[in-house]
């Protein structure tokens, strides 16, 4: 079964299915290749960012060092600038099957003051990946592999206390990676979407996609992004984003020596309300009822914020 959405002809199984031909690809020597470049945006109102209360997780005063000050920790879903740019986003040629060499960069999740970075990630089946805790607490690393008709764990295991790092010395922020945590991808049924996520504090997420071939690219902070050395020919190129419903395509056609401009517009996912997109007061669910006098202060030092609810209009 595959998702359907009225927004996007394309179905998400386009996305899946074609893993389950295999994963060969050839590589080539590609003289004379073409590229294609482009933007990602996306048009209406992101919806508020997810809010988890800190009271019902784990290390709430280290992870409330970047919070709202009144309790809460936001995961924002999106990452768009006021003009709509959207970050983040994955494009990929897809039907693509021999050309530049097919290497990637390694997979590294980084868990630092509660945050999994990067946002989002590209990756190859059975490609090794490492987790580095840079916190003086305990993640907890979930990986699952997504698809529409179910999900499935990758693994499972917890991620060592970092040594290095202590949490009676905020004011120290020369983080030193702790003992990596690593494991190996291996995706099956097709499946290619993954969410890593910590079952201790889960606005800590890194979400991402597997790749069958050298030719992606994650937009920037101006949603832009280039894919080059492409053989001369005729493709799809899909643009994907982990937050909205649905995939955009469109056929390309790749001509040697020549850069085709291009543009994906999404539009911005339905609001929809659920247990973390409102910020209510509980006192069965407070920091009173926790002993800390109803208080998580944010630290206001580099790299730290007192993180609000921005919205978007484009």
């Amino acid at each position: 079964m595959c998702y359907h959405s009225k927004i996007f002809v394309v179905l998400v199984c386009s996305l899946l299915l074609s893993i389950s031909t295999g994963w060969a690809y050839t590589e080539i020597p590609v003289d004379n290749g073409g590229a294609v470049t482009g933007q990602v945006t996306m048009k209406g109102d992101d919806p508020e960012s997810l809010a988890y209360n800190l009271a019902l997780f784990p290390d709430p005063a280290f992870c409330g060092r970047i919070s709202t000050g009144t309790g809460w920790r936001l995961y924002d879903q999106f990452q768009v600038s006021a003009d709509g740019a959207l970050q983040n986003a994955i494009v990929i040629l897809e039907g693509i099957h021999q050309g530049k060499p097919f290497t990637m960069p390694p997979a590294v999740v980084e868990a630092k003051d509660c945050i999994f970075s990067p946002n989002t990630l590209v990756v190859r089946n059975q490609q090794e990946i490492r987790f580095l805790n840079m916190d003086p607490i305990v993640h907890d690393i979930q990986l699952y592999e997504t698809a529409p008709n179910g999900s499935s764990i990758i693994f499972h295991r917890p991620l060592r206390m970092n040594p290095y790092h202590s949490m009676l010395e905020p004011q120290d922020h020369d983080h030193r990676p702790g003992e990596p945590l690593i494991d190996t991808f291996q995706f099956t049924k097709g499946r290619r979407i993954f969410l890593a996520e910590c079952g201790q504090h889960p606005y800590m997420q890194t979400w991402g996609l597997a790749v069958t071939n050298p030719y992606y690219a994650i937009t920037d902070k101006d949603g832009r992004f280039t894919i080059s050395d492409i053989p001369e020919g005729v493709y799809s190129l899909i643009a994907w984003h982990p937050w909205i419903g649905g995939i955009l395509e469109m056929k390309v056609v790749v001509l040697a020596n020549d850069t085709l401009k291009t543009q994906f517009i999404f539009d911005a996912p339905p609001i929809r309300k659920n247990s973390h997109t409102t910020m209510v007061k509980n006192p069965h669910f407070s920091f009173d009822a926790i002993g800390r006098d109803g208080k998580i202060v944010p630290d206001v030092i580099p790299d730290h914020e007192v993180q609000n609810t921005p919205h978007h209009h484009h």
